[in-house]
Protein backbone atom coordinates (compact mmCIF):
# COMPACT_ATOMS: atom_id res chain seq x y z
CA UNK A 1 0.00 0.00 0.00
CA UNK A 2 1.57 3.30 -0.67
CA UNK A 3 1.12 5.90 1.60
CA UNK A 4 0.49 9.88 1.34
CA UNK A 5 2.86 10.73 4.05
CA UNK A 6 5.71 8.12 3.31
CA UNK A 7 8.62 9.63 3.94
CA UNK A 8 12.14 8.67 4.11
CA UNK A 9 14.43 11.95 3.65
CA UNK A 10 12.24 15.00 5.37
CA UNK A 11 12.97 18.21 5.62
CA UNK A 12 11.44 20.91 8.07
CA UNK A 13 12.21 24.27 7.68
CA UNK A 14 11.11 27.72 8.05
CA UNK A 15 11.21 30.85 10.53
CA UNK A 16 12.90 30.64 14.21
CA UNK A 17 10.39 29.98 16.56
CA UNK A 18 7.45 28.32 14.81
CA UNK A 19 7.37 24.81 16.43
CA UNK A 20 9.61 23.32 13.41
CA UNK A 21 11.58 21.54 16.07
CA UNK A 22 8.30 20.17 18.40
CA UNK A 23 6.83 18.83 15.09
CA UNK A 24 10.07 17.39 13.60
CA UNK A 25 10.15 15.50 17.17
CA UNK A 26 6.40 14.28 16.66
CA UNK A 27 7.31 12.77 12.97
CA UNK A 28 9.92 11.49 14.49
CA UNK A 29 7.46 9.52 16.85
CA UNK A 30 5.31 8.90 14.58
CA UNK A 31 7.32 7.26 11.84
CA UNK A 32 10.37 6.55 13.79
CA UNK A 33 12.62 7.85 11.43
CA UNK A 34 15.94 9.44 13.02
CA UNK A 35 15.78 13.13 13.89
CA UNK A 36 18.51 15.03 13.40
CA UNK A 37 18.45 18.78 15.11
CA UNK A 38 20.66 21.06 13.52
CA UNK A 39 21.01 23.40 17.03
CA UNK A 40 22.51 20.18 18.33
CA UNK A 41 24.80 19.82 15.35
CA UNK A 42 25.91 23.36 15.03
CA UNK A 43 26.29 24.34 18.23
CA UNK A 44 27.98 22.50 21.23
CA UNK A 45 27.33 21.89 24.82
CA UNK A 46 26.81 26.17 26.31
CA UNK A 47 25.90 27.28 22.78
CA UNK A 48 29.84 27.34 20.97
CA UNK A 49 29.33 27.62 17.19
CA UNK A 50 31.44 24.37 15.60
CA UNK A 51 33.68 25.54 12.93
CA UNK A 52 31.76 25.82 9.89
CA UNK A 53 33.77 23.10 7.74
CA UNK A 54 32.81 20.69 10.42
CA UNK A 55 29.40 21.55 10.61
CA UNK A 56 29.51 20.92 6.60
CA UNK A 57 30.96 17.65 7.18
CA UNK A 58 28.29 16.54 9.63
CA UNK A 59 25.65 17.43 7.64
CA UNK A 60 26.95 15.94 4.21
CA UNK A 61 27.25 12.95 6.13
CA UNK A 62 23.87 13.11 7.29
CA UNK A 63 22.82 13.92 3.57
CA UNK A 64 24.50 10.06 2.90
CA UNK A 65 22.09 8.45 4.97
CA UNK A 66 18.52 6.21 3.31
CA UNK A 67 16.23 7.95 6.11
CA UNK A 68 16.04 11.08 8.16
CA UNK A 69 14.34 14.01 9.71
CA UNK A 70 16.53 17.38 10.10
CA UNK A 71 15.11 19.93 11.48
CA UNK A 72 16.60 23.79 11.36
CA UNK A 73 18.54 26.15 9.13
CA UNK A 74 21.88 25.64 9.29
CA UNK A 75 23.46 27.34 6.35
CA UNK A 76 22.17 28.42 3.16
CA UNK A 77 24.31 26.18 1.18
CA UNK A 78 23.80 23.09 3.50
CA UNK A 79 19.85 23.93 3.36
CA UNK A 80 19.31 23.56 -0.58
CA UNK A 81 21.30 20.64 -0.65
CA UNK A 82 18.99 19.24 2.30
CA UNK A 83 15.85 20.16 0.64
CA UNK A 84 17.61 18.88 -2.94
CA UNK A 85 18.39 15.57 -0.91
CA UNK A 86 14.75 15.86 0.79
CA UNK A 87 11.81 13.37 -0.43
CA UNK A 88 9.71 15.11 1.87
CA UNK A 89 9.89 19.11 2.60
CA UNK A 90 7.90 20.45 5.39
CA UNK A 91 8.06 24.25 5.31
CA UNK A 92 6.48 25.85 8.34
CA UNK A 93 4.83 29.62 7.38
CA UNK A 94 3.73 31.05 10.39
CA UNK A 95 2.57 34.50 10.22
CA UNK A 96 5.64 36.75 11.63
CA UNK A 97 3.71 37.73 14.87
CA UNK A 98 3.48 34.12 15.76
CA UNK A 99 6.88 33.48 15.60
CA UNK A 100 7.92 36.52 17.35
CA UNK A 101 5.42 35.18 20.10
CA UNK A 102 6.76 32.01 20.05
CA UNK A 103 9.82 32.64 20.62
CA UNK A 104 8.98 35.15 23.58
CA UNK A 105 7.26 31.86 25.16
CA UNK A 106 10.31 29.78 24.34
CA UNK A 107 12.21 32.39 26.57
CA UNK A 108 10.12 32.50 29.38
CA UNK A 109 9.81 28.72 29.45
CA UNK A 110 13.55 28.48 29.03
CA UNK A 111 14.18 30.26 32.26
CA UNK A 112 12.83 26.95 33.83
CA UNK A 113 14.18 24.13 31.10
CA UNK A 114 16.10 23.57 28.39
CA UNK A 115 14.27 23.81 25.31
CA UNK A 116 14.07 20.41 23.60
CA UNK A 117 16.59 20.65 21.04
CA UNK A 118 18.67 23.14 21.63
CA UNK A 119 22.59 21.95 22.85
CA UNK A 120 22.85 21.84 26.26
CA UNK A 121 23.30 24.37 28.65
CA UNK A 122 23.00 26.67 26.00
CA UNK A 123 22.19 30.33 27.09
CA UNK A 124 18.45 30.61 26.43
CA UNK A 125 18.88 34.57 26.91
CA UNK A 126 21.74 34.85 24.06
CA UNK A 127 19.34 32.44 21.64
CA UNK A 128 16.55 34.25 22.20
CA UNK A 129 18.23 37.73 21.11
CA UNK A 130 19.47 36.08 18.28
CA UNK A 131 16.44 34.49 16.89
CA UNK A 132 14.69 38.33 17.43
CA UNK A 133 17.93 39.65 15.08
CA UNK A 134 16.81 36.70 12.49
CA UNK A 135 12.85 36.53 12.54
CA UNK A 136 12.29 39.92 10.45
CA UNK A 137 15.73 38.83 8.37
CA UNK A 138 14.42 35.89 7.25
CA UNK A 139 11.30 36.85 6.53
CA UNK A 140 12.12 39.37 4.26
CA UNK A 141 14.96 37.49 2.74
CA UNK A 142 14.52 33.70 3.17
CA UNK A 143 10.50 33.26 2.83
CA UNK A 144 10.30 34.57 -0.73
CA UNK A 145 12.77 31.73 -1.90
CA UNK A 146 11.19 29.19 0.38
CA UNK A 147 7.90 30.11 -0.84
CA UNK A 148 8.88 29.80 -4.23
CA UNK A 149 10.81 26.50 -3.49
CA UNK A 150 8.04 24.66 -2.16
CA UNK A 151 6.17 26.13 -5.58
CA UNK A 152 8.71 24.34 -7.78
CA UNK A 153 9.07 21.22 -6.14
CA UNK A 154 5.17 20.54 -5.13
CA UNK A 155 5.75 18.76 -8.98
CA UNK A 156 8.39 16.44 -7.70
CA UNK A 157 8.35 15.86 -3.89
CA UNK A 158 5.91 15.48 -1.20
CA UNK A 159 5.60 19.41 -0.18
CA UNK A 160 3.77 20.11 2.98
CA UNK A 161 3.51 24.31 3.20
CA UNK A 162 1.96 24.71 7.01
CA UNK A 163 0.19 27.90 7.04
CA UNK A 164 -1.19 27.90 10.50
CA UNK A 165 -1.37 26.04 13.71
CA UNK A 166 -4.21 24.47 13.20
CA UNK A 167 -2.72 23.13 9.82
CA UNK A 168 0.20 21.69 11.77
CA UNK A 169 -2.02 19.52 14.05
CA UNK A 170 -4.06 18.64 10.99
CA UNK A 171 -1.00 16.96 9.07
CA UNK A 172 0.18 15.41 12.30
CA UNK A 173 -3.48 14.20 12.70
CA UNK A 174 -3.46 12.66 9.62
CA UNK A 175 0.76 11.06 9.77
CA UNK A 176 -1.07 9.69 12.79
CA UNK A 177 -3.66 8.20 11.08
CA UNK A 178 -2.12 7.04 8.06
CA UNK A 179 1.20 5.34 10.04
CA UNK A 180 -0.92 4.12 12.98
CA UNK A 181 -1.46 0.74 11.30
CA UNK A 182 1.96 0.24 9.62
CA UNK A 183 3.79 -0.49 13.49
Amino acid sequence: MSRVFEMRRVAVFGNAGGGKSTLARQLASITRLPLHSLDTIKYRPGGVEVPHNEYLQIHSELMRGDEWIIDGFGCVPSAWERFSAADTLIYVDLPLFTHYVWVAKRLVKGLIVTPEGWPENSPIWRGTLNSYRVLRLCHEKLTPKYRQLVAEQARHKRVHHLRSTSAIKAFVGAVTNEYSGIR
